[in-house]
């Protein structure tokens, strides 16, 4: 009986194997479905695209509020070259602020349209800022996950990338991997159209980041279909909602990699403005190392791990017995954000406003698995501090007072950082200089007025500016700016 039962159970576990294996063989099959999809929207033979359109959007990482929504935009115009051969693209576009408040280089509500030049190929991402291009290594993942999860991208992505296949509610849901770039699922309806990408993209602030694109209105355009309606999320806040109103297949490309991105590298250089008070510059975004007794505070962390980790090893090489235990976050705007997992990941206290410290916690705490950053390598877990409107986090022989900006159309949750011995003040975005000799505007910026007003209200006696983005300046030059003689 013992032998009949072993027998039996032998018998119950092949045939539930069998089973198993018959319902795998009924599933979808992923490059099936993909060749399906690709002859219906016509991209067997299609190399390259190029759509226009208008709409309304989001500027990402730049909320007024920390956790809050992306601020709002008009999108006047939208192009994107798609270069499928060379994984390249190009995004040229024109932006106006909707709304009076929120970050980003947007100018001012009523003050005129930012215009970008975003480009990438391959490991290289750039802007063209007039006829010169700036390495932009910031960008990179982002925009290597906008190419490849366009509705003919991700199908030619995902047929490289091993993809699993599923069916659900009447369409089938490929899903894979682009090593180290990003996770995507391309929802596929029964006329072969790419209905919907899910994504999970990495970001040096947020970590692992998602993004739901949906894809709508599909026309034919000479043999090739693509969407008139284009919606994206990103951290679930909207960044684009367009209208596509012209699409050109296998239109002529021609994105090179300039030599001066491909030969780009991150540096710090250091400025000395007082002592044991260093600027370090080298980059798009400033910070401000200051060496105390025993330790040193870093003011300002941005970008990415790559910005971070060059203006860090600086500050070990002017102050190599003096570690760095506290790093000053002016704001929550990701640029200015970007490089503090790489301070955590060295142990050092992230110093925030008390308004972003819980967004901090909550987003810090989110893994980036997929393109791995320094904090996730490390396994520690970010240490941050908040600031209620003013602390000192020096001493009595160098004070060192992080002070709230009120009443800023920038941010809430806005730190300067004062140094009353030096009368040295440190801010960002508040005041960028402007170059020199350059005319005053004719209607002064409202963030530089309201700096100027903290500075008075706070009856703060400074002598120099360190802007985190600029070049050092007297306190004249912010008077004059603002048409204050």
């Amino acid at each position: 009986m013992k032998a009949f039962t072993g027998a039996s159970r032998q018998l119950s576990t092949a045939l539930a194997a069998l089973v198993l294996a018959s319902c795998a063989s009924y599933g979808p099959d992923p490059q099936a479905e993909l060749k399906r999809a690709d002859a219906a929207m016509g991209g067997t033979n299609l190399k390259s695209l190029r759509y226009a359109a208008t709409g309304t959007g989001g500027t990402f990482g730049q909320a007024f509020v920390p956790g809050q929504g992306w601020p709002k935009l008009n999108i006047t115009q939208f192009s994107r070259v798609l270069d499928y051969e060379t994984g390249a693209m190009k995004e040229d576009s024109a932006r106006s602020r909707s709304e009076p408040t929120g970050g980003g280089a947007v100018p001012l509500m009523g003050q005129g349209e930012q215009r970008i030049s975003a480009h990438v190929r391959g490991e290289y991402a750039w802007n063209m800022v007039g006829p010169a291009p700036q390495a932009a290594p910031v960008q990179l993942d982002q925009r290597i996950h906008d190419l490849w999860t366009t509705p003919h991208g991700v199908i030619k992505a995902a047929m490289k990338n091993n993809p699993t296949a599923r069916s659900e509610g009447g369409k089938t849901a490929v899903s894979f991997t682009q090593p180290g770039r990003f996770k995507a699922t391309a929802w596929i309806g029964a006329d072969g159209m790419v209905e919907r990408v899910d994504s999970i993209h990495p970001h040096p602030v947020s970590g692992d980041t998602e993004v739901v694109t949906t894809y709508s209105g599909y026309r034919d355009y000479a043999g090739v279909k693509f969407p008139t309606r284009i919606v994206q999320t990103w951290g679930g806040s909207m960044i684009y909602d367009l209208n596509v109103s012209e699409v050109q297949p296998n239109a002529p490309t021609g994105i090179e990699v300039p030599a001066l991105v491909s030969s780009f590298a991150e540096r710090a250089t250091s400025e000395k403005v007082a002592d044991g008070v260093w600027f370090l510059a080298g980059g798009s975004h400033n910070s401000v190392l200051i060496e105390m007794a025993d330790h040193s505070i870093l003011v300002e962390s941005p970008l990415y791990d790559g910005r971070a980790q060059a203006v860090l090893a600086e500050a070990k090489r002017i102050a190599p017995n003096k570690p760095i235990r506290y790093v000053v976050n002016s704001h929550h705007h990701y640029d200015h954000a970007g490089g503090l997992r790489a301070a955590a990941a060295e142990g050092i206290t992230i110093v925030s406003s008390e308004m972003a410290k819980p967004f901090y916690d909550r987003t810090f705490a989110v893994p980036n698995s997929i393109n791995p950053d320094a904090l996730q390598k490390s396994g520690r877990r970010a240490n941050v501090m908040g600031v209620a409107s003013m602390r000192d986090i020096g001493n009595a022989a160098r004070p060192v007072q992080v002070y709230y900006i009120e009443n800023s159309v920038h941010a809430q949750g806005f730190n300067m950082v004062w140094l009353p011995k030096e009368r040295l003040l440190i801010e960002a975005d508040a005041y960028t200089p402007l170059a020199p000799g350059a005319a005053p505007p004719a209607t002064p910026n409202a963030n530089n007025v309201n700096l100027y007003e903290n500075i008075q209200r706070l009856k703060l006696d400074v002598d120099r500016i360190l802007p985190l983005h600029g070049r050092v300046v007297p306190l004249a030059e912010l008077r004059t700016t603002i048409g204050m003689r």
